[in-house]
């Protein structure tokens, strides 16, 4: 059952809104700081030290991880750091679904939320020694399942139904919690790590992690659960004929945006690794660049909401797979622009104005189709199976994370120009399937193209 918040929960503090809303987004901004500095780290580490002689062999279970993957023959440590680093990102956008369930049929959000929080700090602290570098993924991909989707959950069971306005804007303050946490964090551990060492940095993401839980006790009794109840197991009322049929159209919109996963997430991945190879970057970590990204999310929000406004009150606004169409564009754009870096600087180092304008590129990509797809299908989902395809829109971040991993493992293989051409092709060619598939898409789903 959810449980509102007493009268003192309701209680003012920005601009009308619950202060359970300050301390779930102060939660998220601490976590998202641990989350993203970690993995700004995580496939430099890999390749810089960890799977280098010496280290490799004292990591527990890693030799066989690496024979499981060297399926296709023995791979490079870059290739094998990928295919690691695109496991560990899928899993962590496939979990909260899981924790999603565990908390709605058995433990209630609040204490998902905490066991989620209490596992992701031990990961970050198992990440300071390289003997446990894959029980701290594990520990870290278990935890996030548990917090990310159920913290999400409780901004919303902070406001009554009715007040779907406010609930709204209280998503959006939360969220902005979410890009500051994105930006600061990989700022923090680069310079940490940069002057003191890897472990020195993962150790900073552990006490930002300690301290979102620490936040998240202090305010519990301001924040809502959603409590399981026997019957809410019961099973759902069959669906229609048109029911169904638009869930179909949900699970290809889910599907499209695979492509633009790829393209998009492979900056975190490769991206830094060809920053701190061949791009001019002088005093400045490479791990900093994954804040770039995220700062462009931020700037371009309310610029791309005015503009839309601006469009609307002429009749002029895209539509929302029109809206896709361009974000794809954007990403493969962005990543031909590394490409073009590439051929400019032939054999010497690449400018570091390429890798600036790209990364933005694919933060202003990611503003347009993704919340564009959650909104599409918050919309379009029937009501007896909403909140499971919303939480069903991020398996294409799992399915393209993992895809993205696997693409990333030939990055040697190539050249860079080659390879960050191959990265736009995969954008560019889901732009070109969600244009060939729009107007029967749009159809399905009732909206407007």
């Amino acid at each position: 059952m959810a449980t509102m918040a007493q009268p003192d929960t309701v209680a003012s503090t920005v601009r009308g809104h619950p202060r359970g809303l300050t301390i779930l987004s102060a939660t998220e901004l601490a976590e998202r700081f641990s989350y993203y500095g970690m993995t700004a780290l995580l496939a430099l580490y890999m390749v810089k030290q960890l799977l280098l002689p010496g280290h490799a062999e004292h990591v527990i279970g890693l030799t066989a991880l690496r024979n499981l993957f060297e399926f296709r023959g023995p791979m490079p440590d870059q290739a094998f750091a990928s295919l690691i680093y695109g496991w560990y990102g899928g899993l962590v956008y496939f979990t909260p679904i899981l924790g999603g369930w565990i908390a709605d049929r058995f433990l209630g959000t609040k204490r998902a939320v905490v066991i989620g929080a209490l596992l992701m700090a031990c990961g970050h602290l198992a990440m300071s020694r390289d003997e446990t570098f894959l029980i701290a993924l594990l520990l870290l991909i278990a935890g996030s399942g548990f917090l990310k989707g159920n913290i999400s959950a409780q901004v919303g069971l902070l406001y009554p139904p009715q007040s779907e306005s406010m609930r709204e804007r209280g998503y959006a303050i939360y969220s902005t919690g979410i890009n500051i946490g994105a930006v600061a964090g990989p700022l923090a551990t680069g310079a940490i790590a940069k002057i003191y060492g890897w472990h020195a940095g993962f150790t900073i993401a552990a006490v930002l992690m300690i301290l979102a839980l620490a936040v998240y006790l202090s305010g519990q009794r301001h924040l809502p659960d959603k409590r399981p109840q026997r019957s809410e197991q019961a099973s759902l009322p069959a669906m229609t004929a048109e029911e169904r049929r638009r869930t179909w159209a949900i699970i290809l919109l889910i599907a499209i945006n695979i492509p633009g996963a790829i393209a998009y997430t492979m900056i975190w991945n490769v991206g830094i690794l060809w920053i701190d190879q061949k791009v001019t970057l002088g005093p400045v970590p490479a791990s900093w660049f994954n804040s770039v990204d995220s700062f462009a999310s931020v700037v371009i929000a309310p610029v791309l909401v005015g503009l839309w406004a601006w469009q609307a009150r002429r009749n002029t606004e895209p539509g929302g797979m029109t809206k896709l169409i361009i974000g794809y564009a954007i990403t493969g754009a962005s990543a031909l622009l590394f490409a073009l870096g590439c051929l400019i600087a032939g054999d010497g180092k690449v400018s570091v104005i390429w890798a600036l304008l790209g990364y933005f590129g694919m933060g202003v990509g990611f503003m347009w189709y993704w919340p564009i797809t959650l909104a599409t299908i918050s919309k379009a989902a029937p009501a007896k199976v909403n909140s499971t395809l919303v939480s069903a829109a991020f398996l294409c971040l799992f399915v393209g994370t993992v895809l993205m991993g696997w693409v990333g493992s030939f990055y040697e293989d190539m050249s860079n120009a080659a390879f960050w051409a191959l990265d736009a092709a995969i954008a560019f060619g889901g732009t070109l399937l969600t244009i060939a598939i729009r107007k029967p898409l749009t159809k399905a789903l009732g909206l407007c193209a």
